[in-house]
């Protein structure tokens, strides 16, 4: 698991990175982790919908121009994209977490522990959150992957791209025929939980669908463990260093992964019927620039955050209220499914009955907005899902300290 065995030391010994100290924060990876809690929001939002007819991933079909507008878009920058940003960056965060412990100078064996304590901590976390609000949560599926990461982690840069490439057009297979048909009906395939009215029957079916999600979202490894390598570089801490990277993975990914989802636009609005082998092939498109799309997004993001520590914008409250987000983003994450479960399922206040989809992804903008002032207003404090997390983990966190490097 020793990473520095399998990342290549740099050519010029005076260009490595320094150590930072412990509580020191770099501004990318959680401006990346706060922005990417609103793709989450709005990708998560349209799952509570119910009541009406559905189409190509569950997306609710109302007939209104503007929810069929927003469906579109979705099918274009977020579905299936959102959630491979979300994995590269849990896999960088594990690579961050393993060479801290390295550098103080804690033991292998005890770095080990430590991770499966997290993985553990994840899918307990998991299981309670889907139970509770959200069957289509990821953490408990991440913490499962964390241990499969912390193994593939002994392999080197180019075996764990492989790894990365091959499992990316297997899983993009199966994802492939789980979302391929289009045809609107009346019923749903799975995340039946929130069209059910009674209060006690509704969660032991969320935990069904929950652990049914893993079928749907096999890919997600890929992205991890090209996160993972990225971590091992220190791509997000030291963007500045590697721009023409950076430049080519958000233009490329973003660009492959908007016109990989064209197609799946196209047959959620109706406006195309190929054959269902043609079908099949376009939703594995999808899901492969999707984790193109994710990787390209986190580039991007990278790219503002050097270009805003350059510039001395950096230090702009609203900044610093993304950064304030994406230090606490499990507390943020968890925070939005909690209003949208008390809102939206029938066995709550049932609003997702009669929410379209362009309504619904505003309500899960302003969540996500309330939840970056509420970040902010928390401070450097740690979050409060963080703490119960590393309490699961066995030690206490620090208070992370919000200097912010490019």
């Amino acid at each position: 698991m020793d990473l520095a065995a399998s990342t290549p030391a740099p050519s010029n010994p005076t260009a490595a990175c320094p150590t930072p100290p412990a509580t020191e924060r770099f501004l990318a990876p959680d401006l990346a982790r706060g922005l990417m809690l609103a793709l989450i929001a709005v990708a998560n939002v349209m799952i509570y919908l119910h009541g009406r007819p559905y189409g190509l991933r569950q997306h609710t079909l109302t007939g209104n121009v503007v929810d069929q507008a927003v469906s579109a878009f979705l099918g274009v920058a977020v579905d299936a994209r959102a959630y491979p940003l979300f994995a590269a960056l849990f896999g960088y965060g594990i690579v961050q977490m393993i060479r801290r412990r390295q550098e103080r100078g804690i033991a292998e064996s005890q770095i080990r522990r430590t991770l499966r304590r997290r993985s553990v901590g994840l899918i307990l976390f998991g299981a309670l959150h889907a139970v509770l609000a959200f069957s289509g949560d990821i953490l408990g599926w991440y913490g499962l992957l964390g241990v499969v990461l912390v193994r593939l982690l002994r392999l080197d840069d180019r075996a764990l791209l492989v790894v990365a490439s091959v499992w990316l057009a297997v899983a993009g297979a199966v994802q492939g025929v789980i979302f391929a048909d289009p045809t609107p009906r009346a019923e749903r395939s799975y995340f039946w939980s929130y069209t059910i009215s009674d209060p006690l029957q509704a969660p032991g079916l969320r935990l069904l669908e929950w652990l049914m999600g893993p079928f749907g979202l096999a890919a997600v490894l890929s992205a991890m463990l090209v996160g993972a390598w990225a971590g091992r570089h220190r791509i997000l801490e030291h963007p500045q260093r590697h721009r023409i990277l950076l430049r080519r993975t958000a233009a490329i990914g973003i660009t492959a992964g908007f016109a990989g989802g064209v197609g799946p636009a196209l047959l959620g609005a109706g406006m195309w019927t190929p054959a269902l082998p043609l079908t099949i092939a376009v939703s594995w498109l999808h899901v492969v620039t999707g984790v193109a799309c994710g990787l390209g997004y986190a580039a991007l993001i990278a790219l503002v955050g050097a270009s805003l520590t350059a510039s001395g914008r950096d230090r702009h409250w609203s900044v610093r209220a993304l950064q304030a987000t994406g230090r606490t983003s499990l507390s943020c994450y968890v925070s939005q499914s909690v209003v949208f479960a008390a809102l939206l399922p029938a066995a709550a206040l049932g609003w997702g009955g009669w929410l379209g989809p362009a309504a619904a992804a505003a309500l899960a903008l302003a969540t996500w907005a309330l939840t970056v002032l509420a970040a902010a207003a928390w401070g450097e404090r740690t979050g409060p899902a963080e703490a119960i997390l590393a309490r699961i983990i066995g030690g206490r966190r620090a208070p992370a300290r919000a200097t912010i490097r490019g």
